[in-house]
């Protein structure tokens, strides 16, 4: 299949886009692709990106004019930048801020980096398993199947019991 905009090359990326509830197929050669992501990255910006964004946040009709005393940030300032004036500003654009970052990031409350996958959560109950087995042979005087548990657990880099 030939590229549809060169239709020269081989079309080896095959996009697929929803346009107004219309499926438009498009199939590029590798050339194209990067002259057509070039100049996407030179046309987009992120602040352009969070401002489409805050747009669809906020009613339209009504335009806000709240200023940062501090540092004389005004939203719509902080609608061209996408960047806050000092911290000051989270407290005074909290009512903005607080729709866009739930858009952005789908929640408003911080669950750390990330959540414990479960490789690690196995990886937990295998040490804890460890553990217990040690504290057994312990108990129990086995003294050689201690050692082997202790170097066992040392693999994880846990301290034994």
């Amino acid at each position: 299949m030939l590229c549809d905009i060169c239709h020269k090359n081989i079309a080896t990326v095959h996009l697929t886009e929803i346009i107004n509830d219309k499926v438009v197929e498009m199939h590029i050669c590798q050339h194209c692709t990067k002259v057509k992501t070039q100049e996407l990255k030179d046309n987009l910006t992120i602040p352009e990106l969070l401002t489409g964004l805050m747009d669809t946040a906020q009613s339209p009709k009504k335009e806000i004019s709240v200023k940062c005393e501090f540092c004389g940030l005004t939203y719509a300032d902080f609608k061209k930048k996408a960047r806050l004036g000092c911290g000051r500003c989270y407290s005074v654009f909290k009512m903005q801020i607080m729709p866009l970052l739930k858009k952005i990031h789908g929640s408003l409350t911080y669950a750390g980096k990330s959540a414990m996958s479960p490789q690690k959560d196995s990886l937990s109950n295998s040490v804890k398993e460890l553990r217990a087995r040690l504290e057994r042979a312990v108990k129990l005087e086995e003294y050689e199947e201690a050692a082997r548990l202790r170097d066992e657990l040392k693999k994880f880099g846990q301290k034994s019991a």
